[in-house]
């Protein structure tokens, strides 16, 4: 496996309470559970005992890490997002948040391995998380999956995402708030998209334009729930 491949493995978890994500408190989620508890082994006996207050959907309360990963392993999207990560930008972790949200197969960071975090309110966890050392490792990557790159950014020759096909498998690629798109990203990219706007403003903010994105690709090859 290249150093392009691996995943980033390098950042140990927090060592804090495991009823605790970062930005919940415990009014946020459940107390500890009722006796009987239950016996799958999808149940972390900590989480039972102690009360579970992690930024989680309430199907996975009281269930381990590895669980939830394993469970969103079997219904993850068939796309990718990508940022570059060169001056620790922190929308990088509202990207992730939002890829977690969307169930994105696979966060790639681009560029300096660590990455600012806090905007993520450890969705990470529960995500697949690589690194490349630039566009190129990515492109590399991403053509031995068969995946073409989608940049996102208003850019001179870019195409309007709101009536663009997007590819069912595909790696949507993200800049840094302000910059955008390095040029080397937009050498590697199959199609550079843009998100219309109508007001004054230049740009709209990096992790509100990768929500649009993925979500333009939700609604064209997800399976929306019925209302319940």
């Amino acid at each position: 496996m290249s150093t392009a491949e691996k995943p980033i493995r390098d950042e140990p978890l927090p060592d804090e309470p495991l009823q605790y994500d970062e930005g919940y408190g415990s009014e946020v989620g459940v107390g500890p559970h009722p006796q009987p508890w239950p016996r799958q082994e999808r149940y972390d006996p900590r989480l039972l005992a102690e009360g579970d207050r992690r930024n989680v959907v309430d199907r996975y309360r009281y269930w381990t890490r590895e669980a939830i990963v394993a469970d969103l392993d079997t219904r993850r999207h068939d796309f990718h997002v990508a940022v570059e990560n060169w001056s620790h930008d922190f929308n990088i972790g509202s990207v992730v948040r939002t890829a977690n949200a969307f169930l994105a197969k696979e966060i790639h960071i681009v560029g300096r391995r660590r990455w600012n975090r806090r905007g993520a309110m450890v969705t990470d966890r529960y995500q697949h998380v690589r690194h490349h050392p630039d566009s190129a490792a990515l492109t590399v990557w991403a053509g031995a999956e068969g995946l073409p790159i989608i940049g996102i950014d208003n850019l001179p020759g870019s195409v309007p995402l709101e009536v663009t096909e997007l590819p069912r498998r595909c790696v949507l690629l993200f800049g840094q708030e302000g910059p955008g798109l390095t040029a080397e990203a937009r050498r590697h990219a199959a199609m550079v998209c843009s998100i219309a706007q109508f007001g004054s403003t230049r740009s709209i903010n990096a992790g509100a334009a990768a929500a649009i994105a993925m979500h333009a690709w939700v609604q064209r090859h997800a399976q929306i729930p019925p209302a319940s």
